[in-house]
């Protein structure tokens, strides 16, 4: 079931959103084949360090995060992806690699993709392998309120 913690704050917040299952899956790519969704509609969460501490990139699952650029552009000394052991820590209530794109409910602040402005609605993970949530992009803009940036790139 998707977390307690995210269905909560979509409930009390009155956004409409749609939940989703499919079979059970790993990757974006995975998840974007089981459910028949574009990879640039669904959305994928990078949990990374950097000398300010850790932080979110909300990105197209077809995209992959430039950590050069993000580096040059936010003006970190030093950013890299975070373990999996500082993942489970952060996120005690998700399977691991299926954290939902609301950073803000786990005290990190989050960054999102340019390109996801193109989107009326995303896909993303709902803190499980099995399960995601559909809502229209302009109610995740306004519940998390992500700093737009364009630190990412085609994935290869």
């Amino acid at each position: 079931m998707a977390t307690e913690k995210l269905k909560k704050y979509l409930d009390d917040s009155g956004v409409r959103y749609e939940m989703l299952r499919h079979g059970e899956a790993y990757t974006a790519q995975e998840i974007a084949s089981t459910m028949h969704v574009s990879g640039k509609n669904l959305v994928k969460s990078v949990i990374l360090k950097s000398d300010t501490g850790y932080l979110m990139v909300v990105l197209p699952a077809d995209r992959r995060v430039d950590v050069a650029a993000l580096r040059a552009d936010l003006g970190f000394r030093m950013v890299a992806l975070a373990t999996e052991e500082e993942i489970k820590k952060i996120f005690p209530d998700c399977e691991a690699g299926a954290m939902p794109p609301f950073g803000n409910l786990y005290g990190l602040p989050v960054y999102a993709d340019s390109a996801l402005r193109e989107d009326k609605n995303i896909v993303f993970n709902a803190g499980t392998h099995h399960e995601a949530i559909r809502m229209a992009y302009m109610d995740f803009f306004r519940l998390v309120r992500p700093l737009i940036i364009e630190a990412t790139r085609k994935a290869a």
